[in-house]
């Protein structure tokens, strides 16, 4: 299953409810605001990704908010054609508002 998370950490719970039902195999793509949670100072977000599970990031989103450079170690950048092989690459898709 592919889970795509769009809010920031710092004003929603998406993303913790989607790490507590991501499951080994799965994968996370962080979109929009979420893009926040996979820079170095707000990884302490990401501890409760489960084993298992890859996490990716847009990045074209990650540039549009100036944090292109910051990006923390384990965290996969894929562009809008890596954003479509994620999806054909995943049985499901679950997008978490």
């Amino acid at each position: 299953m592919l889970h795509i998370v769009n809010k920031s950490p710092h004003e929603r719970s998406t993303l913790a409810a989607c790490l507590a039902h991501a499951r080994a195999g799965h994968a996370v793509l962080l979109i929009e605001d979420a893009v926040v949670a996979a820079t170095r100072g707000s990884a302490a977000t990401l501890a409760a990704l489960p084993a298992g599970v890859s996490l990716y990031v847009l990045s074209p989103d990650l540039q549009a908010r100036g944090l292109a450079g910051q990006l923390a170690e384990g965290i996969t950048a894929v562009d809008y054609r890596g954003f479509v092989d994620l999806v054909a690459a995943q049985p499901r898709v679950q997008s978490w508002l």
